[in-house]
């Protein structure tokens, strides 16, 4: 049985790029920051300063990503408090933390909240009707696999 959560009109966004994609996702935070105004901003460590300087809005910041900032994130998305995810992430490079980036997508998924992988989806995402209101999500029953025998 799945449960439900509403995601309220003043969302929590998290906000994360890879190195290489900082600056796309600055400039696309600077062409959006109207619609970002009324949002909560989160972010890893070097993206929310660059971002928090270039709008001038506060932006809560965790650990740079590869020093843990990517579990933050997913520990915020795990219990509820990321109500979606912008993530500018570099497929041309290897990261050094990829199994971190891989396990934050992972979670988004599975808690499902929306999810912006690129600046096309980014816009998409952002000029959503569903942006200006309320939004009810449904969050998956996990109990069967809370709930499995663990054989000793």
């Amino acid at each position: 049985m799945e449960s439900k959560r509403v995601i309220s009109t003043k969302k929590s966004i998290a906000l994360i790029a890879h190195d290489h994609k900082k600056n796309d996702l600055i400039a696309w935070v600077k062409e959006n920051k109207a619609a970002l105004a009324n949002h909560i901003l989160f972010a890893t460590g070097t993206t929310g300063k660059l971002i928090e300087s270039e709008i001038k809005q506060p932006v809560n910041r965790m650990l740079s990503g590869p020093l843990g900032g990517d579990q933050e994130i997913g520990a915020l998305i795990a219990t509820g408090k990321i109500d979606l995810m912008i993530f500018f992430s570099d497929p041309m490079e290897m990261q050094p933390h990829d199994s971190d980036v891989r396990a934050l997508v992972r979670l988004g998924t599975a808690w499902n909240i929306p999810m912006a992988l690129n600046r096309a989806s980014a816009d998409f995402l952002v000029s959503s009707p569903y942006m200006a209101g309320d939004y009810e999500i449904e969050i998956p029953d996990y109990s069967s696999y809370l709930n499995r025998k663990i054989k000793d």
